[in-house]
């Protein structure tokens, strides 16, 4: 059943939230509230049925218990003002406090427990940290796609207690059918924009993608790897150079399963890495040694567009270049039009992973593609294939109890 044909009227819904939220250091002050926002659709899905809610998340990575800069505290009264309600903020995750005051909460009403972090069983997926908090609800909702590839206790373990009354939210269950779109039938032609810095960071993504896809087109600092495989000059690009028999094995398998790879063809070189450095353009397999290359060029730029714009299906993971220089932005820069471009014309279009989503917001683009993921890390274990312990947990029917002995 899909989350939005639950009815949780007068339940106590515990729902596992992403609110890792960038604070400013002296202020606390929120600095971006994209994952807040994210989460309204379930949140206001719960009140609105006659629930009542305790919300759990993580910020941060706390090392000795409690600190002050993670504390959940700090986004009270943001919440509030996002759900226009009065946010109940419970100093503890688990305890006699935080079961007191879930307890008494009536429909309507929220309550915010603190940072789940502050407990390091938290990350160890401890089963006894996972039934304490089992005692705050009813029913169990998973809304934090970001932490859904990790078997932590809130996201995954947690669950085994709610047999029967688990489910995504709104949030995780458009990723996951996002993805499924993507991965299981595409709409051909299926085009994958991979880029990044290093390609062994991709590799199982794209080899996942070989027999999928009809086209992959490689960017960024990885793309130089490729082209040393090749026999390319590559100056003093950023290479791993214990990629390269990787890359000639993709190299191989895309020309044997019919895969148009498409890899740049020249590339906007500089002296320095910097924005102020002395830059020029040439060809990707003779750069000179002492430079290096950071963006793609024109050539590669024309040929990468056309390629996208026949396009009925576009998923984008990684930059073309290194887009947070203006000096080197614009082959990222017009990837990202050119992915809205065929959007416009009616192609599906999947953005993910945290640099392409950060270009994607930078150019106010995120409503003119048709979806933009929330998960970077757990966006590319999907698409490599691998099981979601979040989503394991909530798709499985049985669940237990530990020993009272």
């Amino acid at each position: 059943m899909s989350f939005k044909d639950l009815n949780f009227s007068n339940k106590k819904v515990l729902v596992r939230v992403d609110f890792n939220v960038p604070l400013e250091p002296d202020t606390f002050r929120i600095t971006d509230d994209t994952r807040m926002k994210a989460a309204l659709p379930t949140l206001n899905k719960v009140l609105n049925d006659g629930g009542s809610l305790v919300i759990m998340s993580h910020l941060g990575r706390p090392k000795l218990g409690f600190e002050e800069k993670f504390s959940l505290k700090h986004i009270v009264s943001h919440l509030g003002d996002l759900l226009n309600k009065e946010i109940q903020f419970c100093g503890d995750s688990i305890g006699e406090e935080a079961q007191k005051m879930s307890s008494e909460l009536k429909p309507g009403q929220v309550l915010l427990i603190e940072n789940l972090r502050f407990y390091k069983h938290e990350t160890s997926g401890n089963l006894y940290f996972a039934e304490e908090l089992s005692k705050l609800g009813d029913f169990y909702v998973n809304d934090a796609f970001g932490t859904a590839h990790r078997a932590h206790a809130s996201t995954t373990m947690v669950a085994n207690f709610f047999t029967g009354k688990k489910s995504f939210g709104n949030l995780l269950e458009n990723e996951i059918n996002s993805l499924e779109k993507v991965l299981s039938a595409p709409k051909k032609p299926f085009t994958a924009i991979i880029g990044g810095a290093k390609v062994s960071g991709k590799i199982n993504v794209i080899e996942n993608l070989l027999d999928k896809v009809t086209d992959i087109i490689i960017g960024g600092g990885m793309s130089y790897t490729f082209i040393k495989a090749q026999g390319g000059k590559i100056g003093s690009s950023l290479v791993e150079d214990n990629q390269i028999s990787t890359a000639k094995d993709i190299l191989k398998k895309a020309e044997k399963l019919g895969v148009n790879l498409h890899i740049p063809t020249d590339t906007v070189i500089a002296d320095s890495f910097s924005n102020d450095a002395n830059t020029d353009e040439c060809d990707i397999f003779e750069i000179p040694d002492g430079w290096m290359g950071l963006d793609i060029g024109t050539k590669s730029i024309k040929q990468f567009k056309e390629v996208i714009s026949r396009s009925s299906t576009i998923l984008w993971n990684g930059p073309m270049g290194v887009f947070e220089m203006e000096s080197f932005e614009k082959g990222t820069k017009v990837i990202a039009y050119s992915v809205v471009e065929a959007t416009k014309n009616g192609a599906y279009s999947l953005v993910g992973g945290g640099d392409s989503v950060a270009a994607i917001n930078r150019y106010n683009l995120g409503d003119e593609v048709s979806y933009v993921s929330t998960g970077g890390g757990a966006m590319l274990e999907y698409l490599e294939g691998k099981e979601l312990p979040g989503v394991i947990a909530i798709n499985q029917k049985e669940g237990f109890r530990l020993n009272e002995d």
